[in-house]
């Protein structure tokens, strides 16, 4: 199985927290766990921005990223929200199993 870890930033513990709980229910995401004090820099519309943020650390399938990242766009409200991916190289095979358990299989 090819699990990912998903960044979403968003711009409060609302938002974060009904994405998140979207994600989980939809079953496009085993798990999601919300950082929040996070302070983001970046360029924005060719001004450099500083703001908190709060971040979504998601725990999926690969094969499930597509729909998750469309979802993400549909219940966010950046024009242009953080959704990126990482691999997960080595994992608890425990874990790994319970993830894939609890997401949404191949249909």
């Amino acid at each position: 199985m090819d699990a990912l870890v998903v960044y979403i930033t968003a711009p409060d513990e609302e938002e974060a927290a009904k994405i998140a709980r979207a994600l989980v229910e939809e079953k496009l995401a085993a798990c999601v766990n919300i950082v929040t004090g996070v302070r983001s820099i970046y360029r924005w519309e060719g001004k450099i921005e500083d703001d908190s943020e709060v971040l979504m650390i998601t725990k999926t399938r690969r094969e499930l990223f597509p729909s998750l990242q469309k979802r993400v766009k549909e219940l966010h409200r950046y024009t242009v929200p953080e959704v990126i991916a990482l691999p997960i190289v080595e994992g608890s095979p425990d874990y790994l199993c319970w993830l894939h358990e609890v997401t949404k299989g191949r249909e």
